[in-house]
């Protein structure tokens, strides 16, 4: 069935999922947030979120932070400025789970529903729609939203229905993935300084117990030194301060975690904010003093 659909945030996540949504024939409002129309986009573009919100039954966003969700959804010109009674918010942005709670309780005090449904698998991902989708909020409005994440993605799941354990879960994915990359970031560092062949260890590595997504396709760019950002280092800095702070309002301790986020703020420091995030090997191999031999030819 077509809908009429607001999707604010067309960046690099958003602008490829805005398309699978167009392609299946759904009409698509948007206001221009950061990131200008992509050209080959149908869309009716408006001038506020506020008026996107009058246009539209279900309003999604996928934007970088808490503050930018925040501002679309109930500042100025805002999403609930113009939302009608029976709409729906999908926010597919990862951000604060305890900020996703009071806003989903403002939306919803409009007579509006809300999921939270961030999503995992990058622009590669969003681009073939296999993301993972994450999504906390009642059943009901869940199963309105499902039509449209089967478009986006292949692993859909109702984590709860409370508003906010969508975010819960992108969080231990990120610290799943964060860790991941600092593993075989050390491993592949590691080789390199006792004198072996990076990229035949992790040949021999692919095929055994230590294989994993993260060293097939994260591995494979530390040692090729293509650090294009899939996911940039600045957010994933972002996401592991969320999971840090979460923790401490839960009195939980996450020690690696902690961690691997002073190794991204390294990276950040010497100007790989925007570089993909297995772009952390950096950090160790500076601490190795390990110059890659790609790195080298450059130089």
């Amino acid at each position: 069935m077509k809908m009429k659909l607001g999707f604010i945030g067309l960046g690099v996540m958003g602008a490829p999922m805005a398309r699978h949504l167009a392609a299946a024939s759904h009409e698509i409002f948007t206001t221009l947030n950061r990131a200008p129309l992509p050209a080959d986009l149908a869309a009716t573009v408006l001038p506020t979120a506020a008026d996107v919100a009058r246009a539209a039954d279900i309003i999604i966003t996928i934007l970088p932070d808490t503050p930018d969700v925040e501002t679309v959804l109930l500042g100025d010109g805002g999403v609930i400025e113009g939302i009608a009674k029976g709409a729906l918010v999908i926010d597919m942005s990862s951000i604060s789970p305890i900020v996703t709670k009071e806003m989903a309780a403002k939306i919803r005090a409009a007579g509006a529903g809300y999921v939270d449904a961030p999503v995992s698998g990058g622009e590669v991902g969003a681009k073939a729609a296999t993301l993972t989708i994450m999504a906390g909020g009642p059943k009901a409005e869940f199963d309105r939203a499902e039509p449209l994440f089967k478009l986006l993605g292949k692993n859909i799941t109702l984590v709860g229905e409370e508003n906010g354990a969508g975010q819960t879960c992108k969080i231990a994915n990120q610290i799943i993935v964060a860790l991941n990359i600092e593993a075989v970031s050390e491993a592949l560092v590691f080789a390199a300084k006792a004198g072996c062949d990076p990229a035949r260890v992790r040949a021999a590595l692919m095929g055994g117990f230590a294989g994993s997504r993260v060293l097939e396709v994260h591995g494979e760019r530390m040692i090729n030194r293509n650090f294009a950002p899939g996911f940039r280092i600045r957010l994933h800095q972002k996401d592991l301060g969320l999971a840090l702070s979460s923790a401490r309002s839960l009195g939980v301790s996450l020690p690696n975690t902690a961690t691997t986020q002073e190794l991204l703020n390294s990276c950040a420091a010497h100007g790989d904010g925007d570089a993909d995030h297995s772009a952390l090997v950096r950090a160790l191999e500076r601490m190795a003093a390990l110059t890659h031999p790609h790195e080298k030819e450059k130089a």
